[in-house]
């Protein structure tokens, strides 16, 4: 039993050296993760990702089966706004597009300035629009998701909204919290590409390895409690040939 101590404690101690660091970003990681409520990482606080619709039943004249037939195979039919025009949109396995309400038309992309003006329909906090800008490639914020506005605020928070470029819907809102979030959830799953691979190589190795070291300090622990058993035997006999 003796052989098995000796190695245990040098495993135990070069173990400890190589998973401090990434030990202390779990516990780390998971005290800011459980600290930060959800519906504030995903900015509900901050902007809604949906308005209500002023625009009645009567505000749709335009004809549905005209609408629906421009769409192949349509899944569904949505009534919608985008600030004072009413939208039906038509959503098929592929795509959803968007006619204007009253003519039928198709719904001609948002300007920059009625992005930005629907953008800060969205929020609800006080804070002014200072850059809006229209993305080929997206950012990983938006999941690289392409032709996307990006209307960024100056609250305390950097709360930034993204936009679809053809109908104007709000697709996300990010902020600081979401973006420290995001930060410690990366160290946490060890992914520090997409950030969203739970079962990479990585972590399953630093997991595996943070087994042995725990599995090895039992080991030790057994080998303390042994010791300090013996230690306390030995103390007796010695005291008992005393008197």
């Amino acid at each position: 039993m003796k052989k098995i101590f000796k190695p245990a404690r040098k495993l135990h101690t070069w173990l400890g050296y190589l998973l401090a660091l990434q030990i202390l970003a779990w516990l780390l990681g998971g005290l800011v993760m459980s600290a930060i409520p959800l519906d504030k990482v995903h900015g509900e606080h901050l902007a809604t990702r949906t308005l209500s619709n002023p625009f009645t039943q009567t505000d749709y004249v335009a004809s549905l089966d005209k609408i629906a037939s421009q769409v192949a195979n349509p899944t569904q039919i949505t009534f919608e706004n985008f600030l004072t025009t009413p939208l039906i949109t038509v959503t098929n396995k592929d795509e959803q597009q968007s006619f204007n309400g009253k003519t039928g038309r198709p719904f001609e992309p948002p300007t920059k300035m009625q992005i930005t003006k629907n953008a800060k329909a969205h929020l609800l906090i006080n804070a002014q629009p200072i850059s809006t800008l229209l993305l080929k490639q997206g950012t990983r914020e938006v999941g690289y998701k392409t032709n996307v506005w990006q209307v960024q605020f100056d609250d305390t928070f950097n709360t930034t909204l993204y936009l679809s470029k053809n109908n104007g819907k709000v697709i996300t809102v990010r902020s600081t919290l979401w973006r420290i979030f995001d930060f410690f959830w990366m160290l946490h799953i060890m992914d520090y590409d997409e950030r969203e691979d739970f079962n990479n190589p990585l972590l399953i190795s630093f997991a595996a390895t943070s087994v042995l070291f725990c599995l090895s300090g039992v080991l030790l622990l057994v080998q303390n409690i042994r010791r300090q058993r013996f230690i306390r035997i030995t103390s007796k006999n010695k005291s008992k040939s005393m008197y």
